[in-house]
């Protein structure tokens, strides 16, 4: 019979599954499952813009009930399949999302006594409560002299593994007392599929640990003991409950428990090792040495792999360079930014909840420069390449006239140009891109971002042919654990080739060429790189640019 795989994708507000024949990547059943607990799926705290938890209840219920939908609409797909074909099941999570856990690796959040207490919940990847202690970190490691921040862009993010674990313990002293250890999501749901009780039997995934965790063999895996006693002596003792070794994602973490194959009615296949989704996702829409694939969602992910000639690891500004973190025995290069689909959220929030369809119609009528707008897109902070999460928007050159849709045009344009900086970014350090694939929500869903992407990169791009592309690279993994090939061939074999195309319009790139250099001002001024830059002339080179425009109605 034709092997299948499961693959598990849980985002910021749902799980997703897909089951995917290992042979040439055909998909018979997909599901999606949201999360019930919060603000789609994430709880807040009002007068805490920065926090940001998850239940990891619905982690487990949305689970069960996603991975039945879909196995059920394969059945009902293919009348031939049946449940025992699946031969592996692979997983991604968010991340960097921790959580708390007592010494049999069940989750705080899950305890009654926790039930109101958001410390002992997961800590979104999204939650920058923990600036503070990313800042103490970075410094604390500079201080020390070791060269952990080299392999992150030269900052440690309050978005990541350490930071939050060191914020939990200054200040939620019952989570201290409880906790046992922390492990990221991607971790802990591969360990509860394979009923894993301790933490010594766990497989961390590199993805994670190496991206989030500071995890790096050429310094003996985890940042050293001293260095997190210094911060606080639970970080000590949090980090020797993790395991000593990290593998890539393809490898197995263990089967599936008897208590999962009966709620779910599989066997005893191979689970592999959890991976975080964007990088999966970067595997599941065809991701190759000079492919750069940009993970559109809530936030964005940029995500390459080195060729025959190793990666730089050591790029200012980029978040991370892992070996095996994406392709095994390739280094995976992450970067993105913190707000993207976020940013255009919440300027439909202002706006009482605009159709956010309608706002691209309009905007879409726009001639670049037309506005005279040009934004800022770190609403979340800027996660590259100034790695600083305390960073804030910016909108200039509006007027009594400006309408809703010209500020949607002008953070679409504005997510465009931070794109840009990370893009440039990368070739300056000798990192190849040769092709850059769009795959995520939005790039299925906007047709004016993809097109202004391309005109602002002066470059052609691609858009992933799977609508569940970090599914489809969870299932290439699953399938990779369970023997029926690398995970690169599986991925050349499962992965479709890509679909639309947009091309750059010259007239238009012409337009956020000069739109850009007038970001990169803004971009250096107020992000510190470059204070004494002269802002004066800013509004009126964006009315010149307005002016010429209207003049000449270049393509829209």
């Amino acid at each position: 019979m034709d092997a299948f795989a499961l693959g598990l994708d849980f985002g910021t507000g749902s799980v997703r599954a897909v089951v995917a024949a290992a042979a040439d990547g055909r998909v018979l059943g997909t599901a999606v499952a949201a999360f019930p607990t919060g603000e789609g799926g994430v709880i807040t705290r009002a007068g805490e813009p920065h926090l940001a938890r998850q239940a990891p209840t619905d982690h487990l219920a949305c689970l069960e009930r996603c991975a039945l939908k879909a196995l059920g609409e394969a059945e009902r797909a293919d009348r031939r399949f049946q449940r025992e074909q699946i031969a592996g099941i692979g997983v991604d999570t968010t991340g960097s999302t921790p959580l708390p856990l007592d010494d049999s690796l069940r989750p705080l959040g899950m305890d009654p006594a926790f039930r109101d207490e958001p410390a002992a919940m997961a800590w979104l990847w999204k939650d920058h409560t923990a600036a503070a202690e990313a800042r103490e970190i970075s410094q604390a490691i500079r201080d020390a002299g070791l060269p952990y921040l080299t392999r992150c862009g030269g900052a440690y993010s309050s978005e990541w593994f350490w930071s939050k674990m060191l914020r939990a313990a200054r200040t939620a002293p019952a989570v201290v007392a409880a906790a046992a250890g922390w492990l990221e999501m991607a971790d802990w749901i591969p360990a509860e599929l394979c009923g894993v009780d301790d933490f010594a039997a766990v497989r961390i995934g590199v993805c994670g640990a190496g991206h989030k965790g500071l995890y790096n063999p050429e310094w003996g895996g985890w940042p050293e003991r001293r260095l997190l006693e210094s911060l606080h002596p639970r970080l000590a003792a949090w980090r020797d409950q993790l395991p000593a070794e990290a593998g890539p994602a393809g490898q197995a973490a263990g089967v599936l428990a008897p208590s999962w194959q009966q709620r779910l009615g599989l066997r005893a296949v191979p689970v592999s090792v959890g991976a975080l989704d964007a990088h999966l996702g970067a595997l599941g829409s065809g991701v190759r040495p000079g492919c750069l694939v940009k993970i559109l969602g809530t936030s964005t992910c940029d995500i390459t792999v080195s060729g025959d000639t190793p990666a730089p690891t050591d790029i200012p500004g980029v978040s991370g360079a892992v070996h095996g973190s994406v392709l095994p025995g390739r280094i995976g290069v992450e970067a993105g930014q913190s707000a993207v689909g976020d940013l255009f959220a919440w300027w439909s929030r202002l706006l009482g909840g605009a159709d956010l369809v309608a706002l691209g119609d309009q905007a879409a009528a726009l001639a670049p420069g037309q506005s005279g707008l040009l934004a800022l897109d770190w609403n979340n902070g800027n996660r590259n390449v100034l790695a600083d999460q305390e960073l804030s928007g910016l909108l200039v050159g509006q007027t009594l006239g400006t309408t809703a849709a010209e500020v949607h045009r002008a953070l679409v344009e504005a997510t465009a140009f931070g794109a840009r900086v990370i893009l440039e970014r990368l070739e300056q350090y000798g990192v190849p891109v040769d092709e850059v694939v769009a795959s995520g929500g939005i790039a299925r869903r906007s047709e004016l971002l993809l097109q202004i992407y391309a005109d602002v990169f002066g470059r052609p791009i691609t858009v992933a042919a799977s609508s569940e592309a970090c599914a489809l690279g969870a299932a290439i993994c699953g399938a990779a654990a369970a023997g029926l090939g690398s995970v690169e061939e599986l991925a050349a074999r499962m992965v479709p080739p890509p679909t639309r195309r947009f091309e750059p319009r010259p007239a238009a790139t012409a337009v956020y060429d000069r739109l850009y250099r007038l970001y990169l001002e803004l971009h250096d001024h107020f992000g510190g790189v470059a204070a004494t830059a002269d802002l004066s002339r800013t509004m009126k080179a964006l009315l010149a640019i307005r002016r010429a425009a209207a003049s000449t109605s270049p393509t829209r």
